[in-house]
């Protein structure tokens, strides 16, 4: 039975497939089984085979082994090796007491060996004992095919959760900040290109992995999800800051991290994507020669997530509209990035966005602000 039969239902009789080339045989089987089972037969192995090539498949296989042409040993391999019919039993009838017969037939997957001439309790008790094996290893296959797909179904819910939660929580920042437009899902995007661009550099190959990359994709929208503690006089404000409110907005950083250690602490149980979104939250703002914010970290102390960010997010503001500034051409953020390259940013994560700078365009015209312009979209 299913997990999706209905209990209260008659079962259906088994099928079992009688092989033999001695019609006595196939009649006197056929004889024996037909009170208890659906019974269908096969002259030989080739004919056994071509009933095994479509359904209804049987449930299981009565085969003598001395047979012309293609014998039982044969057949029965030919049977184990094919998806559709290998969890078939196959029970061997035979005349043949040979040790060594037997263990040939076990060896290529015969589930008993019945020997000629027959007891019909036995055969009937043998044939009734794999029936139920054979019922019992088809519900737990399917079973776990069952559990399979719902941990599919529910990991799939879960990652469609965490999606929205996480784009939810990083448009309460972009609401803040009505300037900042699609730049949360452009840098996403600049920040998984870059992570594939490295993924075969020595430094970074045992990191970026698939799983990795989609982690640092998932998390990279929270990096200024600190901004929601930012004053409006200080995040609105149309121009330069003064140093005192410089020092107010380089706050989003630590705001950033306490907010998703909150989240952490509410869930009770470490995230993966959490733990990255931290990181590039935390640390964005660093600079490869430890004259960035919070913390001054330098060089390899940077999280990786956090240095892939900084080139990402730097690279998106050089090339977009402010109202306190005109956008950059791409072509002139590509050389400021390079003239921050062991200063501001990791060597080689610099030498990885040459690589797919023009890729970074791309993703500028494709979620370009309508409203604001991306000069990349046009250079």
């Amino acid at each position: 039975m299913t997990l999706h039969e209905d209990p209260a239902a008659p079962a259906p009789r088994s099928t079992i497939l009688v092989v033999d080339d001695t019609p006595t045989n196939l009649a006197l089987m056929s004889a024996l089984l037909e009170m208890h089972y659906h019974v269908v037969t096969a002259a030989d192995g080739y004919e056994a085979l071509r009933r095994l090539a479509e359904p209804p498949l049987p449930d299981l296989i009565l085969m003598d082994v001395m047979m012309p042409g293609l014998d039982g040993y044969e057949t029965c391999q030919e049977i184990k090796t094919r998806p559709s019919t290998r969890d078939i039993p196959v029970i061997f009838l035979t005349a043949r007491v040979d040790t060594q017969d037997e263990a040939r037939g076990f060896a290529l997957g015969a589930v008993d060996y019945i020997t000629k001439p027959i007891s019909p309790p036995l055969v009937l008790a043998r044939v009734r004992t794999h029936l139920q094996l054979k019922a019992s290893a088809d519900f737990l296959r399917d079973k776990a095919s069952f559990l399979e797909h719902e941990v599919q179904r529910r990991t799939a819910e879960l990652a469609a959760i965490q999606d929205v939660t996480i784009h939810a929580m990083a448009s309460l920042a972009e609401t803040r900040d009505n300037e900042t437009g699609q730049h949360l899902r452009r840098t996403q995007y600049y920040v998984r290109t870059l992570a594939e661009a490295l993924r075969q550099h020595p430094r970074f190959e045992s990191l970026l992995t698939d799983q990795y990359i989609a982690t640092l994709f998932k998390s990279a929208p929270l990096h200024d999800i600190g901004k929601v503690g930012i004053p409006d006089r200080i995040l609105l404000k149309p121009g330069p800051f003064a140093p005192d409110e410089f020092e107010v907005m380089k706050t989003h950083t630590t705001l950033g991290r306490d907010a998703i250690e909150q989240a952490e602490r509410q869930l009770g149980t470490p995230v993966a994507f959490l733990q990255t979104a931290k990181d590039i939250a935390y640390g964005h703002q660093e600079k490869w020669d430890g004259t960035g914010y919070p913390r001054g970290l330098r060089g390899e102390d940077i999280p990786l997530p956090a240095r892939l960010m900084a080139v990402a997010d730097v690279y998106d503001a050089l090339i977009t509209r402010r109202v306190y500034k005109p956008p950059m051409s791409h072509e002139a953020a590509v050389q400021l990035i390079v003239q921050g390259r062991g200063s501001h940013f990791d060597p080689d994560v610099v030498d990885a966005f040459l690589h797919v700078q023009q890729r970074f365009k791309e993703i500028a015209l494709e979620y370009r602000d309508p409203e604001m312009g991306v000069e990349a979209a046009h250079s």
